[in-house]
């Protein structure tokens, strides 16, 4: 469980950091943010509590926690670049 915490916590933090990026200059973007996001924190929730119910039933959860750990290396690789474009574009707009 500790592992899965420990890959699916980031990889959400990445995901709400864009969506707040996303979002930083409107007036209800509270409710637009979680708008965007919530469709991109559904899969790692799956895999997470998936490896969790894995590990309970005696199985190797590997197959779980390896595709926690795509997912956080994806956003660790996408999340600054799309962060940084986003606030740039709203400070220039």
């Amino acid at each position: 469980m500790l592992v899965s915490l420990l890959i699916g916590t980031p990889t959400l933090t990445l995901i709400g950091s864009v969506g707040a990026a996303l979002t930083v200059g409107l007036r209800r973007g509270g409710l637009l943010s979680a708008l965007f996001v919530l469709p991109l924190y559904i899969p790692v929730l799956i895999f997470g509590t998936a490896a969790i119910q894995v590990t309970m039933a005696g199985l190797s959860p590997a197959s779980e926690l390896y595709a926690l750990g795509a997912m956080l290396a994806l956003a660790i690789t996408l999340a600054p670049l799309a962060t940084g474009t986003a606030l740039r574009i709203s400070l220039s707009a």
